[in-house]
């Protein structure tokens, strides 16, 4: 059986040795054993133990949520990670407002050319640059809606829509 010091361990996650000896102090990664100079011996089992926690961590998913997913079922994995996608939406969702407020403030279309931002006009002409009319871009809606209609709120939010033209978008998509 492979055996790891805690440098290495740390070495191989890209980690720092005090994060280690956190986790060891809050019962979270616990050593194999200990040598006869009292340093920490890990074995595959935390290593593998240590990817999972790693992965975890890399979600954005806090340690006491990680400590019951560990001693758990898969449903708390489930559970969590649901709500971590859901607080990923919402912190998303409020960047965006933030960037959308940004682009009102700037109202300057070269300094908005630098930028990753996308408005509705933007996208409108991208479309009918592409052949689109009015037909195709009702189509275009209908079959986003159809196929991924959290994706295509998500869309629309990040063009700067309200809530009210999102979901008359999203109500004339059904259509």
């Amino acid at each position: 059986m492979r055996h790891y010091s805690i440098s290495q361990l740390a070495k191989k996650f890209g980690l720092s040795r005090s994060t280690l000896l956190y986790y060891d102090t809050i019962g979270l990664l616990t050593p194999a054993q200990r040598s006869c100079a009292n340093y920490r011996i890990y074995t595959e089992k935390e290593y593998v133990k240590l990817e999972k926690i790693h992965s975890l961590r890399e979600t954005g998913i806090g340690l006491e949520d990680i400590r019951r997913i560990l001693s758990s079922e898969h449903s708390t994995l489930a559970r969590v990670l649901r709500n971590r996608i859901d607080q990923i939406n919402a912190e998303i969702k409020a960047l965006r407002f933030q960037q959308n407020v940004i682009v009102r403030i700037l109202n300057d279309r070269d300094d908005l050319k630098a930028t990753r931002i996308l408005t509705k006009e933007t996208w409108t002409a991208l479309l009918e640059s592409a052949g689109l009319d009015e037909q195709g871009m009702h189509q275009w809606h209908i079959h986003f809606e159809a196929s991924a209609p959290e994706a295509h709120q998500d869309f629309l939010e990040s063009l700067g829509l309200s809530d009210e033209e999102v979901s008359a978008i999203r109500a004339w998509s059904t259509q």
